[in-house]
């Protein structure tokens, strides 16, 4: 299994390399459409990565589905494989397409590999750095081969939380969130790249991220990072998160006494 984590790596470096980075900063208006609307948008670059790594991956574990952002968008039932026996590879070509398109290097592409409603691995890569932070279950965290630890510490000042866009949130999920400001000890900001932001708390630069599970390609190589860096990831009502658990609030934090709080927090 070793060397197939080995392979994926390369695989998603290359991959992105020729389609992704190539075109960073030089994308033409016919490389880019709405989906649906101008907040939801995809480019050439995040067909390509998918289609092609849909294939290689697939051809690399015979038996594997995939369940992609731009194949679901076109047949939404493919995410039943989500909780089946086979294993599955949960794609977003680049996660942050609004900061791709625009010139900004917050994106990157996640890939995240589970089996009956498992995650086993998981791989982010930001194209622009290069860096490449690589998750197994039960083995620990690597950020371009070096082990990833959160520091542990006590919380100085106020928790650092990310969360959607709020064109994204409902009306409810909106006050929740950006209700939480200085009186409850809380800095809240708005997320352009989910993926992005797990690395952050991997790397112990954000204290915690809150969102709903609601698209897994945004979210399975993240919460599988936090949790093999040493942070906690903690679902509805505070129990631990479970795949199952779509279309439900979760947390992940740098450590079980944020997610705790910012869970408590969000149920007030």
């Amino acid at each position: 299994m070793h060397h197939m984590h080995e392979d994926v790596e390369a695989l998603i470096r290359g991959v992105v390399a020729e389609e992704v980075t190539s075109r960073f900063g030089k994308l033409s208006e016919g490389d880019v459409s709405e989906k649906k609307g101008p907040l939801d948008l995809v480019t050439v670059a995040d067909r390509r990565v998918e289609a092609r790594l849909t294939e290689a991956l697939t051809a690399l574990l015979p038996g594997s589905a995939v369940i992609g952002e731009e194949a679901v968008h076109a047949d939404p039932t493919l995410k039943d494989a989500l909780l089946g026996d086979d294993p599955v590879w949960i794609i977003d070509p680049i996660d942050g397409t609004s900061n791709f398109v625009r010139g900004d290097p917050s994106f990157v592409t996640l890939v995240a590999l589970a089996r009956g409603g498992e995650l086993l691995a998981s791989w982010i890569h930001h194209p622009v750095s290069g860096r490449m932070a690589v998750a197994r279950r039960g083995e620990g965290a690597l950020l371009d081969g070096q082990p990833l630890r959160i520091e542990a510490g006590e919380q100085e000042g106020p928790v650092l939380m990310a969360s959607a866009r709020p064109e994204h949130l409902t009306g409810e999920q909106y006050e929740r969130f950006y209700g939480l400001g200085p009186a409850h000890g809380v800095k809240a900001c708005a997320s352009g790249s989910a993926g992005c932001d797990y690395l952050d708390v991997a790397r112990g630069q954000l204290d915690a991220v809150t969102y709903v599970y609601d698209n897994p390609w945004d979210h399975s190589a993240g919460i599988l990072l936090v949790a093999e860096a040493g942070g906690t990831v903690l679902g509805p009502a505070g129990r631990p998160w479970r795949m199952a658990d779509v279309d439900r609030p979760f947390t992940a934090a740098r450590d079980a006494a944020t997610a705790r709080r910012v869970a408590g927090l969000l149920r007030a």
